[in-house]
């Protein structure tokens, strides 16, 4: 109570002081330092030794915790290799080929292989209804029915792969392997605080496990692969928590850690070690955390006594494919550890405590002094620059964190002022791209509503008239040129609504060359490509992209058709196709042997009605209108050109994961 008045009373000491002393800021940290001195120095001589007592436990707990989870990892990690590994093998091709054929004894030696190559205790397969076909481990034992088995029931229902921890049974181990039968029994070890049991062994084991169904290259189901490893005395699993958790310390010649798998009660694998340097299999867990772990499924996060030592003990349940509990999963860290530590960690705290006051205390006001002078060179140029002037500079000279944040702030001003500018002339672009692409979809749109009626009806009339009129009439020049123009003018209108009613593009997966040789073969035999030498140069492992065939085709046409007509339908075209794939895209190139454009027109080329043919011979819509379909596709298209040189287009296509889009389906 006393204590809590004077400290009360301090307060109000120094509260009152720093008022009277004004806004100083060397002041205010002074006081500070003095402040925060005197009452850490207070709570931590009354409370710190205790508080230091339960921070050591509850970290050895959190580091117990962090532990489990790095060995729930570990043995994730262990399933996940075997489902991986049953998975593969679903898929080989002597497997399915042996299936279909129903002659089994084709796979035998390759199940052999697999399972001895990736250390499986088990691999079997089965056919469609569960029924075993041939086991690596005993080829002569087949024909019984394994659907009854959690895992092969449930890929059979759903036909897809699973993998959990399971429970095997004495009489199905004894069909693999009487090794495995031997391999899985244990004698109980009488354990002190166990709960009662009235067995004295135990004959079934626990496997980590998988299975995967078996389809043929048509998708028909054939049949089911298992596989798994035996975790009785198995120590690969623990030893490797061990390894790579704990890194084998160990604290005056014990080790610092410990892991277990636990068959519900009972000790299956384990590095625990009993009093003469065996491990403790067969040794069982005390009830109250049995209780707590498999009963209740909680977590177990506590101290405990362990064969022969006392360990701060992680516990969580292992949990099988219907979610049953039937085992236990354990770390624990040795605790004489972290009472010595605890002990070294009071005396230092006191003499840290001691001589961290009267540092401080000595150092206050010098560090404040120099803090407070930078702070307000800081204040002021931040005023200036929210008033607008961002030329504002800090002169601050000195080579610690307030010299870097100076000269960080000054190239702060210099960058917003550079961003200012170029915003400034980004939306002054924008503005007048967003105006121009406006002016043109609405003069698009009133083009096609007002023109578009009476201009079919000049067509049509026009071509009726045409064909009334005998050969040898003189006004047929005059209504073939009206036909000719007429015809242009639709060829306009179209060529607007293109431009103004972009579609978005209906992507599926393609292989660009074919889509690029598709519009080759429609193009060829036209009179302007009949004197074109067209050479390729395409890549033959060309990854598949997503994209709108139809509208790709649009852009590879008409960069087709302008490179025939920049040639006067006379010289080489060269298509070229490669993988970029460092950007992850397809480049197409499209050079032509062509007259060139020149450097103030290539600045044009993709703008709308922008064209260098003559009249009547285009609208120049076609490069701009393949420049937005490149876009919608996250792609880009560039040109380069010399006069006299020829001219190249190079189109770059985004390359999306194939395994993420259901083949020839749209996405």
């Amino acid at each position: 109570m006393r204590k809590a008045v004077r400290e009360r009373g301090l307060r109000r000491f120094v509260s009152k002081s720093v008022r009277g002393l004004g806004t100083s800021v060397t002041t205010r940290l002074t006081l500070s330092f003095l402040l925060v001195i005197l009452m850490t120095s207070a709570i931590f001589t009354v409370a710190g030794i205790r508080l230091i007592g339960d921070r050591i436990v509850a970290e050895a707990q959190e580091t117990v915790k962090r532990d489990l989870n790095s060995a729930r990892e570990i043995y994730a990690g262990r399933l996940r290799k075997i489902n991986d590994v049953v998975r593969l093998t679903a898929d080989r091709y002597i497997i399915i080929t042996a299936l279909r054929s129903e002659n089994v004894e084709d796979a035998a030696v390759e199940l052999l292989r697999i399972k001895e190559k990736e250390n499986l205790d088990v691999l079997t397969v089965t056919d469609t209804n569960g029924t075993v076909l041939i086991r690596a481990n005993n080829w002569d034992l087949a024909g019984d029915d394994q659907g009854g088995d959690e895992l092969v029931a449930a890929v059979l229902r759903d036909r897809i792969p699973a993998a959990a921890t399971s429970i095997v049974a004495e009489e199905e181990l004894l069909k693999e392997s009487l090794l495995l039968a031997k391999q899985a029994h244990f004698k109980f070890i009488d354990t002190p605080m166990a709960r009662a049991r009235s067995e004295t062994e135990q004959t079934s084991g626990m496997m980590l496990k998988a299975a995967s169904p078996i389809f043929d290259y048509d998708g028909d189901f054939l049949g089911i692969v298992y596989g798994g490893i035996l975790l009785n005395k198995n120590y690969e699993i623990v030893d490797e928590v061990k390894q790579t958790v704990f890194q084998g310390l160990k604290y005056k010649g014990e080790d610092i850690g410990t892991a277990t798998i636990f068959q519900d009660d009972v000790r299956i694998s384990t590095n625990v070690r009993n009093e003469d340097g065996s491990r403790a299999i067969g040794t069982r867990i005390m009830e109250e955390v049995y209780d707590q772990v498999i009963l209740n499924g909680q977590p177990w996060v506590d101290r405990a006594y362990v064969v022969n030592n006392w360990y701060i003990t992680a516990y969580e349940p292992i949990e099988d494919l219907n979610h049953q509990r039937i085992g236990i999963l354990y770390v624990g860290i040795l605790e004489q550890k972290y009472q010595d530590i605890q002990t070294e960690i009071i005396f230092a705290f006191l003499t840290i405590t001691i001589i961290g006051m009267l540092v401080t205390m000595a150092f206050s006001y010098f560090i404040s002094q120099r803090i407070s002078i930078p702070i307000k060179r800081l204040v002021s140029a931040s005023k200036e620059i929210a008033d607008g002037n961002l030329d504002a500079k800090v002169e601050i000279q000195s080579g610690d964190e307030l010299g870097k944040l100076a000269d960080t702030f000054n190239k702060m001003g210099t960058a917003l002022k550079e961003r200012d500018e170029q915003l400034k002339e980004f939306t002054r672009k924008k503005i007048m791209e967003s105006e121009k692409l406006a002016l043109i979809g609405q003069l698009s749109a009133n083009v096609a509503h007002e023109l578009n009626n009476p201009l079919q009806g000049i067509v049509t009339y026009s071509h009726l008239l045409l064909e009334n009129k005998p050969a040898e009439d003189a006004e047929n020049d005059s209504l073939q040129k009206i036909v000719i123009q007429a015809n242009r003018c639709r060829d306009i209108i179209r060529g607007l609504l293109d431009f103004s009613r972009q579609r978005k593009p209906d992507k599926t997966l393609c292989d660009v060359n074919d889509v690029l040789t598709g519009c080759v073969s429609l193009l060829e035999r036209q009179a302007i490509f009949q004197n074109i030498q067209i050479n390729y140069d395409l890549q033959a492992d060309l990854p598949k992209a997503i994209i709108d065939p139809a509208q790709i085709e649009r852009v590879f046409i008409n960069l087709l058709v302008n490179a025939a007509e920049a040639m006067d339908g006379n010289g080489q075209l060269t298509l070229s196709t490669r993988f970029d794939p460092s950007e992850r895209s397809i480049e197409l190139e499209f050079a032509d042997s062509g007259h060139g454009v020149s450097r103030e027109n290539l600045e044009k080329i993709f703008d709308p009605f922008f064209t260098t043919k003559d009249t009547g011979h285009g609208v120049g819509l076609g490069l701009a209108i393949s420049y937005g379909i490149v876009k919608e596709h996250k792609g880009t298209i560039s040109v380069e050109s010399e006069i006299g040189q020829g001219t190249t287009f190079t189109v770059r296509l985004p390359v999306t994961v194939e395994e993420s889009v259901s083949n020839g389906q749209p996405v």
